[in-house]
């Protein structure tokens, strides 16, 4: 018996190519298979082998890695909902449902197209992420990483995969390596994946900002972030034909201190754009508090400020660009702003 042969009492033909290779045990007894049948063709030389407690490989080589990601899930999936879903859609081949289960860390991130991170081929070991409650061992090439709340798997290759934050968190609890931790954060932001502050948020509630390591990668992150926000607001302006600015400056009042700095800022009509690249730290209460502040005392001033975060730039630049330009046209029906010094920001 192989896993071409059909078994009873429902065949295994209704199932995608990759469920026709790995099936759990109450998969099987659901096709029929009987435990002494079962142990028969998972003896040693048979052509089945048992690859995870209650996952079988229905061939003899060795798992090919989209058969080890399978099985992995299997393996963790909620035994309520079996692998594969009661209900075939009429000629279609089933997909597996994994309830309460994603792939995470270093392998989450190969599956996301990371070339940071090892290749699934060069992973040994692959990270599950289940429920805190789930009563589950880690146990061959699965690790098994509980948290309170499971987030929104994406489907990445008919795999559920943690999403990128999440993924990325969970590969750098396990690293000390301060190159592999940078590449991989500044890889995620490069590449369009997630934004720094998602990402700090993630590192932050794993309690990873207490590792030098981390914190050096992070400040690069942010620091990178910044940049690349910024030339998303260049773009912004010349391909929505903003008026040019002035770029980057700082205002003071005449002989007086400085009002705080500014990405972007139209004199004539008074407006202001800043980016908001705050990173969420401990801190960021209080460094809210200043950005309040400042833009409070510029409106007293009749200085009208946008504030912009990198990820709005990123999804909705066009509307970010309408924002911006009827603050520029409303600037006629208002007050004249108090007269400020404009300097260079250093």
């Amino acid at each position: 018996m192989t896993h071409n042969t059909p078994l009873s009492p429902r065949p295994l033909r209704h199932l995608a190519e990759v469920h026709r290779r790995v099936l759990s045990t109450a998969q099987l007894r659901a096709h029929g298979i009987s435990t002494s049948e079962l142990n028969e063709q998972c003896r040693p030389g048979g052509p089945w082998q048992q690859v995870l407690p209650g996952v079988v490989l229905l061939h003899s080589g060795p798992p090919t890695n989209e058969e080890r990601l399978h099985a992995a899930l299997l393996y963790a999936a909620r035994e309520s909902t079996p692998g594969v879903p009661s209900q075939p859609h009429a000629g279609e081949p089933h997909r597996a449902v994994y309830a309460e289960a994603m792939v995470t860390g270093l392998a989450a991130l190969a599956l996301h197209g990371f070339t940071s991170t090892p290749p699934l081929t060069a992973q040994d070991r692959i990270d599950v992420l289940v429920p805190r409650l789930r009563r589950l061992r880690t146990t061959g090439y699965v690790r098994v990483l509980r948290t309170p709340s499971l987030p929104t798997p994406r489907q990445v290759s008919g795999l559920p995969v943690a999403p990128v934050p999440r993924a990325l968190a969970d590969a750098v609890a396990e690293l000390t390596d301060a190159g592999a931790v940078r590449r991989m954060l500044s890889e995620a932001v490069r590449g369009g994946h997630c934004d720094p502050a998602s990402v700090v948020r993630e590192l932050t509630r794993a309690k990873l900002l207490s590792r030098s390591h981390v914190v050096d990668a992070v400040d690069s992150l942010v620091a990178e972030g910044r940049a690349i926000a910024e030339q998303h607001l260049y773009r912004m302006v010349r391909e929505h034909g903003l008026p040019d600015p002035v770029w980057n400056v700082d205002l003071r009042l005449p002989g007086g201190p400085s009002l705080g700095g500014l990405d972007a800022y139209w004199p004539e009509q008074a407006v202001a754009v800043e980016l908001d690249t705050r990173a969420p730290r401990q801190e960021d209460d209080a460094l809210w508090s200043e950005y309040a502040r400042k833009r409070e005392h510029l409106e007293r001033l009749g200085i009208t400020v946008v504030h912009i975060t990198p990820k709005k730039l990123r999804e909705s630049m066009e509307q970010q660009a309408a924002v911006v330009r009827t603050a520029l046209m409303a600037s006629g029906d208002r007050d004249p702003a108090a007269y400020v010094v404009v300097l260079p920001r250093g």
